[in-house]
């Protein structure tokens, strides 16, 4: 067997996360069953991400096993037209046999648009949240460095019975763009919604809803109801994974 890495973008607006779902139209479910209609073959695939619904991404990977040989070029050609415009391939190659887009990951990094301009644009509406009057950025950066470190981030994940939510995250930091305010986050791995409860709570400092000085307690209470807001999924992608 070969193992071949994808490394795959997509508009994540159309569908319902990445993972399969029956009666559902998801990223996995229309990329394996493309991948077999081409190889002749069923095939069964690892990614690196699991994004939730309406969640975009740059720099997804993925990989299958195969019991062939497979022409890398051809291969992306011929998946880019069945997939796209929504999904693109952007590489194929062979790996080794020891990879798994998963398992072999050592990090992944989002980015998250925070759109503060009056009025929304209709053209960047399915990319960056629209909140409105302009934010208190210089409170709402504390709490972005507070973030980075060995925490177990309960209070910001949907908990899985079972698993833990300890992360390390490596970077966490806002940037003041030209027309957007961009979240980046990094960490070995991240739990069920964890990057979008940091934007919320993000969100509420720079609101003033909650204190930027209480973030340290909010981790220590290892208690989601103590995060109020969620960020809505539209503004975030999956912009790179390491390994």
């Amino acid at each position: 067997m070969t193992v071949y890495r994808l490394d795959i973008a997509y508009d994540g607006s159309g569908f319902r996360g990445y993972a399969k779902q029956d009666g559902h139209r998801t990223v996995q479910g229309e990329l394996d069953p493309a991948i077999e209609t081409v190889l002749g073959s069923p095939i069964s695939t690892a990614v690196a991400g699991r994004t939730d619904a309406g969640v975009h991404a740059k720099g997804q990977v993925v990989s299958f096993e195969y019991d062939g040989a497979v022409n890398d070029q051809r291969l992306a050609r011929s998946l880019n037209g069945i997939l796209g415009p929504e999904i693109a391939i952007k590489g194929i190659a062979a790996v080794s046999e020891a990879f798994n887009a998963r398992f072999s990951a050592t990090w992944r990094r989002y980015r998250y648009l925070i759109d503060e301009r009056p009025t929304l644009d209709p053209l960047t509406r399915h990319l960056a949240w629209h909140v409105g009057p302009p934010l208190d950025i210089e409170a709402m950066g504390v709490v972005a460095n507070a973030y980075v470190g060995h925490h177990d981030f309960t209070s910001f994940c949907r908990t899985v019975e079972g698993k833990s939510n300890v992360r390390r995250v490596e970077e966490s930091a806002l940037v003041q763009g030209d027309d957007f305010l961009e979240y980046w986050v990094q960490a070995n791995a991240f739990c069920q919604q964890m990057v979008r409860s940091l934007v919320g709570f993000l969100y509420d400092v720079g609101r003033g809803y909650s204190k930027g000085e209480t973030v340290e307690e909010v981790i220590a209470a290892q208690d989601r109801s103590t995060v109020a807001s969620v960020a809505p999924p539209h503004g975030l992608t999956l912009w790179e994974v390491g390994y």
